[in-house]
């Protein structure tokens, strides 16, 4: 089975759009690698949380904001291929 990313955001922060950006990114690198990827609104105010198969990937509070396409997709690719090469984003 292959894993699946879902990304929990602030419905009142109005963070769909970047939620979605982010699912658009990770679902275009890794088209064969992902199950999917589940947008999912917070009940807490200020989420933003990405985690893969229910394993935290990235937390806006814990590690200080909003990932940068290119980490978000070096830490998923540690997880689910870590042999997997992301060409120009490895560097």
């Amino acid at each position: 089975m292959k894993p699946v990313v879902t990304i929990t955001y602030c419905v009142g922060c109005k963070w769909l759009l970047r939620a979605g950006w982010m699912a658009q990114e990770l679902l275009q690198t890794f088209e064969d690698t992902l199950g999917g990827v589940t947008l999912a609104p917070a009940e807490l105010p200020g989420t933003f949380k990405i985690t893969v198969d229910g394993s935290l990937l990235w937390d806006r509070k814990r590690d200080g904001g909003f990932p940068e396409a290119k980490e978000l997709k070096q830490r998923l690719r540690d997880v689910i291929a870590p042999e997997r090469s992301l060409g120009h984003s490895d560097r």
